[in-house]
This record gives structure tokens, C-alpha cells and sequence, in this order.
């Protein structure tokens, strides 16, 4: 299922840029999008390589995670399990991710805590199960998102990517790196005090001066949001036909927008942004629009 992609970089026209540019990997597929696509290639590969055909891992109830994991598991013969963070509801999100097949176990939040000891008492029987974690985070993940920096064909000023663990940014610094690339690769946390994500890429690749993380764009924090950012999505949407979540993608250009007018950078640099899907975060939030 992972031979085919579709990930065209598009030009966009937004002020006050010139050369802003989006690497579209919202478009490689409605359920398994951007990174998550990603994350989820060699995880799958490695699953198979392993013999395991059980697919168990973690999120919360409106996770793009759960519904890409789940769709994948489906598309490649495989079951899947999620630990879902909390109490038992119903929504659009795990509406899906259970047609697609997943079985959901709903768990408190201090349980939740400790994964690895969630996945020993339910599952240490089964020799078919196979762990992932939380958002894919794995060192096969961060090879699945080095290859976006492997697809380029021009070579860009800045390279932009909003990040809630850190594994698609270390991803994307390993890709720099075998590119040997000079490209500044700018980092937007999405949850606040964002900080512990130097940690996390460092768990895969070493940090280094060609990344920044800027840590005051999480609007408050995972999943929060304000008007302001809800008003630059409808700004930004209508003006370049291009959807943004409020979770992840509309706070990195938002953040593209605020550093060139503080001149962090320039309107006429060559900007790329990674689309990293998430579309169906908007379901979580339609009331705020």
C-alpha cells in the first residue's frame, strides 16, 4: 500500500512572501496524510519483517494517529488495538478508526501514563502484537520523514514544520544532513513549553545549529487555540485555497508570517512549509469557527 505517493510542492501566494512554497503532504491520502504517512511506512515494514500482524498503540480521542493507524492496518491485512487517553466517548475520529477495523480501549489518564506497562498487561500473551508508540514516535519513523527532504528538487532558504513530539523534526534534520544541505529548518512546537523536544530529537540524531525550535507559538497549548489564530485560518484559507488545522499546521504559518515581520526572515527567501495534514483535527474544533 506504501508504493505510491503523491506530494507535489505548490507555490502559494500569501503576503507579504514571494517564494513561499508548501511541500503538500496533506494530499498523499484522506486517512494515513503528511506525517503520519510517514512515520507509519517503516513501522508497518518493520511489523511485517517481524512477523507481527497485531498493530497496538496509543492516543487520544480525536488523534490523526488512531484513524491513520487504523486505515493502515486495514489496507495491509493486519488488526489494530488503541489505548485511548480518558474517558469513553463517541466522535467523528473514532467513528472512523473503528470502521477501519480498530478495536479502542478507553483508559484513564494516569494508566495511560505508563504505555509499555499498558501493552504488557493486555497484550504479553500475544506474540502477534506489535508496539507503537504514541504518534508513530520510533527511529523507523524518522526515516520515513527524512525521505521528504529526498523528494525535493530545488533546495530552499528555510524549511518550516509545526511539531507536537519531535520525531517528524529529527526526521527532517537527518534528511538535511544526508542532503548536506545548508537549509535552516525551523521547528514550531505545538504544545506549550515545547523545550523537551531538543531532548526527543536528540534521541535519533544530533541537534545542531541549523534547527531552531520557537517555542511561542502553541497558542496556549495542545489543542488549545485563541480567535486570533482562528481568524488567521479563515483569513489564510480563503485567500490561498489551502486548509490549515488548528492543532499543528495553521500555528507554523502563523509563526512564518510573525518571524518575517520580525525579521527573523526575509519576504524574498525561499520559504517551504510542510503540510503535515491533520485535516480532520477540525472536527475537534468546529465550534470554534
Amino acid at each position: 500500500m506504501f508504493e505510491e505517493i503523491y506530494s507535489p510542492v505548490q507555490k502559494i501566494t500569501f503576503a507579504p512572501f514571494n517564494n513561499l512554497f508548501v511541500k503538500r503532504d496533506d494530499l498523499i491520502d484522506p486517512y494515513i496524510s503528511g506525517n503520519k504517512w510517514r512515520k507509519l511506512k517503516y513501522i508497518l515494514a518493520k511489523a511485517k519483517a517481524d512477523h507481527k500482524t497485531h498493530l497496538v498503540t496509543f492516543g487520544g480521542a480525536y488523534s490523526n494517529h488512531l484513524v491513520a493507524t487504523a486505515a493502515a492496518a486495514s489496507r495491509s491485512g493486519l488488526t489494530a488495538t488503541a489505548f485511548v487517553r480518558g474517558e469513553e466517548v463517541k466522535n467523528e475520529m473514532l467513528l472512523l478508526s473503528s470502521l477501519f477495523g480498530m478495536k479502542l480501549i478507553f483508559t484513564n489518564r494516569e494508566s495511560y501514563r505508563d504505555k509499555q506497562q499498558l501493552f504488557e498487561q493486555h497484550f504479553a500473551n500475544d506474540t502477534l502484537a506489535y508496539f507503537v508508540d504514541e504518534g508513530g514516535a520510533s527511529e523507523e519513523a524518522t526515516i520515513g520523514c527524512a525521505e521528504i527532504i529526498g523528494e525535493l528538487t530545488e533546495t530552499y532558504d528555510h524549511i518550516f514544520c509545526a511539531a507536537g513530539t519531535g520525531t517528524t523534526a529529527a526526521g527532517l534534520l537527518k534528511g538535511i544532513r544526508q542532503q548536506g544541505l545548508n537549509t535552516q529548518l525551523h521547528i514550531i512546537p505545538v504544545l506549550k513549553g515545547g523545550s523537551f523536544i531538543k531532548d526527543e530529537i536528540e534521541k535519533y540524531t544530533p541537534f545542531s545549529d541549523q534547527l531552531k525550535l520557537h517555542l511561542d507559538y502553541h497558542f496556549g497549548g495542545y489543542a488549545k487555540t485563541t480567535p486570533e489564530l482562528i481568524g488567521f485560518i479563515k483569513t489564510f484559507t480563503a485567500q490561498t485555497g489551502l486548509l490549515l488545522d488548528p492543532v499543528y499546521t495553521a500555528k507554523m504559518f502563523y509563526a512564518i508570517i510573525d518571524l518575517q515581520k520580525q525579521g527573523v526572515i526575509n519576504k524574498d527567501e525561499k520559504v517551504l512549509a510542510i503540510h503535515t495534514g491533520g485535516l480532520m483535527g477540525l472536527l475537534g474544533m468546529k465550534d470554534k469557527f
